[in-house]
């Protein structure tokens, strides 16, 4: 009887460790980025010289990513950074106040902006049916990836739990919906694109299409998903180039090589 007894509580006492060590090395986003670390990457965003000054703090983007459970936490540990980082440059090219001779170099100044300044137009596509605009209403860049166009805000809206044709200005004024915007686009397959995550989790399957195109897997392929129309296929673009120096800053903070394929300049754009 005691014999049996010991024999259940040596079991008990290995399955709570095990447990424990399950949870201690559970894939989760903060245990790859930490405060100090997002700090360090975003140096200047709460800048007083920064349209988004205090707009962008850590824990909207922890809340935020909850919502995305496959984001950084797929694959080996080198493809889980190699994500974030990637993810984390595509959206400080996108809201980036830095220039050449910035203090801290060009690449420190991501999140400085929450909002398209002089938007060319209202980006809306009065051909889009499934989505249409509402008067008075600009679908102008907003949030961290700059979501822009009717046909993002609806659909996003429609994901994530909120009106984006008659409230797209919520994507600029609600730091953690800003932020599920940016990660709803990045994790969001629209066929025949794939989506930004499966490109850099390795998940990428290239089509016929694709090969005869020149898109092959890589960071390169991502900013073709994200503005490829007006950036890739273009040998040498700066826009291209800012891109890439963001993510090849921030993989050195995350201790990961960049990987292949890091610009799209001989790609056909999606």
């Amino acid at each position: 009887m005691s014999f049996s007894f010991l024999s259940l509580l040596l079991f008990s006492s290995t399955l709570f460790l095990f447990l424990r060590v399950e949870s201690w090395y559970s894939p989760t986003i903060s245990s790859l980025i930490s405060k100090n670390l997002f700090d360090s990457i975003f140096l200047h965003k709460d800048d007083t010289a920064c349209p988004a000054k205090s707009f962008y703090p850590y824990q909207s983007f922890i809340e935020a990513s909850k919502s995305f459970p496959q984001f950084g936490t797929t694959g080996c540990l080198a493809t889980r950074k190699r994500e974030i980082a990637a993810f984390l440059a595509q959206i400080s090219h996108e809201t980036t106040g830095g220039w050449s001779t910035a203090p801290d170099g060009p690449f420190s100044w991501g999140l400085c902006f929450k909002e398209e300044i002089s938007p060319q137009s209202i980006y809306c596509d009065s051909t889009d049916k499934d989505w249409p605009c509402f008067e008075g209403k600009s679908y102008k860049g907003r949030g961290p990836i700059q979501l822009s166009w009717n046909f993002n805000y609806g659909p996003a809206g429609k994901a994530l739990g909120f009106d984006g044709l008659r409230n797209p200005e919520i994507v600029s004024n609600n730091s953690v919906i800003a932020f599920k915007t940016a990660l709803w686009f990045w994790m969001t397959e629209r066929k025949p694109t794939p989506s930004c995550h499966n490109v850099m989790v390795g998940k990428y399957v290239a089509t016929e299409a694709d090969i005869a195109a020149n898109r092959t897997a890589g960071y390169g392929l991502v900013t073709n998903i994200i503005n490829g129309g007006l950036e890739c296929g273009i040998p040498g673009d700066a826009r291209v180039n800012d891109r890439i120096g963001f993510f090849q800053r921030y993989s050195k903070l995350f201790n990961v090589d960049v990987g292949p394929n890091l610009d799209c300049a001989y790609q056909k754009s999606l």
